[in-house]
């Protein structure tokens, strides 16, 4: 009877756990939603885009993951999100001061600052400075660049672990060079996924 009754009293801890998490969610999806007003996007991604890479660092378990391209903070919100669960952190750096300061704020106000490492600075000098072993990549800086930051990056991620960049279907002729790479490199398997308009390309590191 004492066993039944402590049973009752876990799953009723569990459910207002539960309930307080899906306020808090409600919460900073309400936050996000203002940071795709007009005038704060900053091209940041899409809600389903968001969520995509949140619930990939949830099937994924990630403990250590990187962001290359801050911007607001938009999709670092989402994949802390997802780490709150995991228990691990997210490194994301900008090298933009104005959007530095914006998604440091934005962190602040969901309640994620302290599982976010922002860093100020220039990705080609910062991320070398990132240790591996990486569980997640994502990359949504300068197109142009997602060459130069597969080749540091790609050495650092745990094998299992995956690189993600935005934009492939949106602005495949700013980085023709990378998406050849990444379909032809015998060290990673990618796919081109449409979970909004903009494109992901995912490449699973062997």
């Amino acid at each position: 009877m004492r066993h039944h009754s402590l049973l009752l009293l876990l799953l009723a801890i569990f459910a207002c756990a539960a309930s307080a998490q899906q306020q808090t969610d409600r919460e900073i999806e309400a936050r996000l939603q203002t940071m795709l007003s007009p005038g704060k996007g900053y091209n940041n991604l899409d809600a389903f885009e968001g969520a995509f890479l949140r619930d990939l660092v949830v099937k994924l378990g990630a403990k250590r993951v990187l962001e290359v391209g801050t911007s607001t903070g938009y999709s670092g919100i989402w994949m802390a999100m997802g780490l709150r669960g995991t228990g691990g952190k997210l490194i994301t750096i900008e090298y933009n001061q104005g959007r530095y300061d914006s998604a440091r704020e934005n962190f602040r106000a969901v309640g994620l600052s302290e599982i976010i490492d922002a860093r100020l600075g220039d990705a080609l000098e910062e991320v070398p400075k990132v240790p591996g072993p990486l569980d997640l990549v994502f990359l949504d800086a300068r197109q142009t660049d997602n060459l130069k930051y597969f080749e540091i990056v790609l050495p650092k991620v745990r094998r299992g672990g995956i690189i993600v960049a935005h934009n492939v279907k949106s602005h495949p002729q700013l980085m023709a060079g990378f998406l050849a790479r990444i379909q032809s490199d015998p060290g990673v398997k990618t796919e081109i996924v449409a979970p909004g308009w903009q494109g992901f390309s995912v490449s699973v590191v062997k």
